[in-house]
């Protein structure tokens, strides 16, 4: 394997993953969310795993996003921040 891609992917995963936490949009964290996802599912399927890297594609990038942005639509806010 290539070391210099699978650091550059973990670190890409690290990343979103801080992103994630840190960011005070719903919307913003959601399809940081998804990127982070993605993120691993490449790093499931450098290492092999093609099984969980699909699932991960399938469920963590695709149905899990599109969920959590669809609920961020559907909810209004109290305050303006």
């Amino acid at each position: 394997m290539i070391w210099q891609l699978d650091l550059a992917i973990l670190t890409l995963v690290v990343i979103t993953s801080i992103g994630t936490i840190m960011v005070r949009d719903l919307l913003g964290a959601a399809i940081l969310f998804g990127a982070y996802s993605f993120m691993m599912c490449l790093l499931w399927a450098i290492m092999g795993a093609v099984d969980v890297s699909f699932t991960e594609a399938s469920v963590g990038a695709g149905v899990s996003t599109v969920f959590l942005v669809a609920a961020v639509f559907r909810t209004t806010r109290r305050t303006k921040d």
